[in-house]
């Protein structure tokens, strides 16, 4: 089970922390990362962290975001920094294990001009 929060609402050029909490030991969970959807597009991949601590961008975010995890909290962050207006989307929290991927609940993040 993941737990998302930490989205809101912010001008553009502020920064947010998005946090993921897993019912279960992250260690466990081959990958981990948030994805991003605007109502009648498909999902996108913002960013992924593995097991080992590799981590992966999507070109729109590289040098902005950045993804993270805290073994003893079981959680992942995703800090947002220089947020822009396109930023403006639900994000999921996502973990691959098994073959099967696992999506916690939708927080919102809104950025205005």
């Amino acid at each position: 089970q993941l737990q998302a929060s930490g989205g809101g609402l912010v001008q553009a050029g502020e920064s947010l922390r998005l946090s993921c909490a897993a019912s279960g030991n992250i260690l466990s969970i081959p990958l981990m990362g948030w994805y991003r959807q605007v109502l009648g597009k498909q999902r996108e991949l913002v960013a992924t962290i593995t097991s080992g601590g590799d981590h992966a961008y999507a070109d729109s975010v590289k040098g902005r975001f950045t993804i993270s995890s805290d073994i003893a909290k079981n959680q992942v962050y995703l800090q947002m920094n220089s947020l822009k207006p396109e930023d403006t989307d639900v994000y999921y929290c996502n973990a691959y294990q098994r073959g099967k991927n696992y999506w916690g609940q939708e927080t919102q993040v809104t950025v205005s001009s």
